[in-house]
């Protein structure tokens, strides 16, 4: 069997990638390396799937569309796993045309070729940003979206434009709606990884709203143990959404304090809330846990000790 990840070097690509390696599946990886956050992170990754001999790594940006389509003439593609993507709430009010063209055009690209090669099932990241800020919690998959950024406007397209591929042409899709993701080999832009890293490197580290936010913390580990079920699943809808969450919300100062058992000196400034920022995240995973009859998630002490052992030897 052979599967497109496309953001490869990204941290879910990634770690999704590695797995799917180690169980002997052909991986093509899609990446375009690009300086949205440290190139050698992505570079480091891709050393690390390079060792398997059943990956095969391009490097493309997926607004090219007729490399995309070359990617998927060439190769006979069973499921897709569509994973790039400009990422960053804050950089989409500064920057909003990288959001189209990557979130969009380049969204496009792969799923019409998906269309066209018939590959058996698309699945593709949205964000819990898509329902905006509300009171009303857990945010289950039938509520209303509200997008207040170009980011998270971005993936609602992405979500309705597949759901039209899946009506019109039956191309088969499952959007991804990803909550706070966190693990070793993380995002160094993300909480969790920032703050660890700006402890060891005793820098400053800046809490927006001081520490005031609620945020659903997954793991990486259980993500990638529920794509890994997804691709299993039979005789599934052609268009249904999953909010990928433990919903488990976490107050930052609480995490903060769980961090500084083992990493003695934070340095802590606190700033107040900043644009575009969401009070707090949290899912509902009842659809998902019935659906894959996943039982338990990681908990949140255990994630965080593996996240700091990674940083301690990594940076």
């Amino acid at each position: 069997m052979k599967i497109l990840i496309t953001g490869s070097c990204g941290f879910i690509g990634f770690h999704l990638s590695f797995f799917l390696l180690k169980k002997n599946f052909k991986v093509i990886g899609l990446d375009n390396l690009n300086s949205y956050y440290s190139p050698k992170l992505k570079k480091d990754r891709l050393n690390q799937l390079k060792k398997f001999k059943n990956f095969n790594f391009l490097k493309i940006d997926i607004c090219d569309e007729s490399k995309v389509k070359n990617v998927f003439s060439k190769n006979n593609i069973d499921y897709v796993f569509h994973l790039a993507a400009q990422a960053g709430v804050r950089h989409s009010i500064k920057f909003p045309r990288e959001y189209i063209d990557s979130n969009i055009d380049g969204f496009y690209n792969i799923l019409e070729s998906c269309k066209k090669y018939n590959i058996k099932r698309f699945f593709f990241a949205s964000s819990s940003s898509v329902y905006g800020e509300t009171n009303t919690f857990p945010l289950k998959e039938s509520f209303n979206l509200k997008p207040t950024n170009t980011y998270s406007l971005s993936k609602k397209f992405n979500e309705d434009l597949a759901e039209i591929f899946s009506k019109y042409y039956s191309t088969k899709c499952t959007g991804l709606r990803f909550f706070t993701i966190y693990g070793h080999w993380g995002r160094p832009d993300m909480f969790i990884n920032k703050l660890i890293y700006c402890g060891i490197k005793n820098k400053e580290f800046i809490l927006n709203n001081f520490g005031n936010h609620y945020r659903d913390f997954t793991h990486i580990d259980d993500v990638i143990n529920i794509l890994a079920k997804m691709m299993k699943l039979k005789n599934r809808p052609n268009f249904e959404i999953f909010n990928i969450c433990s919903s488990s919300p976490l107050k930052l100062t609480d995490v903060i304090k769980l961090t500084k058992k083992k990493i003695k000196k934070i340095k802590i400034r606190n700033t107040s809330l900043q644009a575009a920022d969401v009070i707090k995240t949290h899912g509902c995973n009842k659809k998902l846990k019935k659906t894959l009859k996943f039982k338990k998630f990681s908990s949140f002490k255990d994630g965080l000790d593996k996240v700091i052992n990674w940083s301690k030897s990594y940076y």
